[in-house]
């Protein structure tokens, strides 16, 4: 198989390992690293000797900390459609982690955000740690959650995802099982016994020895006006209601919301709606993929990521800069068919 070497790959007893490779990027997904680890798993799904997949990353800051945006920004600000193809190959496989065969573990420590959220949070085995800050920061970068994030977050208890989707903020170990985005808490000091059992032992019983509860989360206390406030398919009724609750936490985040691009979060709505109603993965995979590409054509990407990670002077100059100019159109256009250029995960 082809390797790269952000990507380092290797078997003990009966399992796979992947290791995300960049640490001083926080392991950021680059399109040869999708490339290695789709052939990785293609190896492995026809080995009768492997009987597990496991994928961590390598440092001590996250698993991954999304895609090399500044590499999209650099396509983008060109006008170079590469990008894109990145995404429908990043899509694919995230699809192709939640249909995989065999027992996939996600070792979620640190930071996971974005792609890594995606590479991750679709596995069926889950684990984060007290360390772990995992996050669909989109709207942030003037971009709209994907990866399968929209289908992760609609399936959220209440509107916990829409809370996390349009405000962009990070959770912790216990939010994030709370929000369905992981399955097991363990210790991060444990993580290294943890791996090597799952080369010998099986995934239930290796889980059984090291996974516990995780420290008290965040958010739990604050559905009352996480549910109340964000049922609203309406971006500007959301931000009155948290306005108007009463609560210092619902406030901040209605500020929050305004330092988004307004253009993304609009288009983040409406696809978390529209994703509760595709139900399946792939069909939203679709869906994200007619998103991303429009976003790519938009000022706002390449002006989120100058302010948050280029410059990171914080201060975004947005377009449009206020909710209310951007229309319904404006984010009908994002949802448009692609024709030939279509994902077409939905139809097999």
């Amino acid at each position: 198989m082809a390797r790269d070497d952000s990507v380092l790959l290797h078997t003990e007893g009966h399992a796979a390992y992947i290791t995300l490779h960049r640490p001083r990027a926080i392991n950021a997904l680059t399109h040869p690293m999708v490339h290695a680890v789709d052939e990785a798993l293609t190896a492995w799904e026809h080995d009768d000797a492997v009987r597990v997949v496991v994928i961590a990353g390598a440092g001590e800051r996250g698993l991954c900390a999304g895609g090399d945006i500044r590499a999209i920004r650099t396509a983008a600000l060109a006008g170079d459609r590469t990008a894109t193809a990145f995404w429908r190959d990043e899509y694919r496989l995230n699809a192709r982690i939640a249909r995989y065969p065999k027992p996939y573990v996600a070792v979620m420590d640190g930071i996971v955000m974005g792609g890594g959220v995606g590479i991750s949070a679709h596995g069926d085995v889950r684990i984060v740690t007290e360390r772990s800050r995992v996050a669909m920061p989109e709207t942030g970068i003037g971009f709209v959650p994907d990866v399968g994030g929209t289908h992760l977050l609609a399936r959220a208890p209440g509107e916990l995802g829409t809370h996390l989707a349009l405000t962009g903020l990070p959770v912790g170990a216990a939010d994030a099982l709370l929000c369905g985005l992981a399955d097991h808490f363990v210790p991060s000091g444990r993580l290294p016994e943890l791996t090597a059992s799952l080369a010998r032992l099986e995934v239930a019983d290796v889980l059984h020895t090291y996974a516990g509860p995780a420290p008290e989360g965040e958010l739990a206390a604050h559905r009352g006006w996480i549910d109340a406030c964000y049922a609203s398919d309406s971006v500007e009724e959301v931000l009155d209601r948290l306005v108007a609750y009463g609560e210092p936490a619902a406030k901040e985040a209605a500020e929050t919301i305004l330092t988004r691009s307004p253009t993304a979060v609009k288009v983040t709505l409406a696809a978390l709606r529209r994703a509760r109603a595709l139900g399946a993965l792939e069909p939203v995979l679709d869906q994200e993929f007619r998103v991303s590409s429009a976003a790519f054509s938009r000022p706002d990407l390449a002006e989120g990521v100058r302010a948050q990670v280029v410059d990171k002077d914080r201060r975004p100059q947005w377009s449009p800069a206020l909710l209310s100019q951007v229309t319904d159109e404006d984010v009908e256009r994002f949802f448009e068919p692609l024709g030939n250029d279509e994902l077409g995960l939905a139809k097999g």
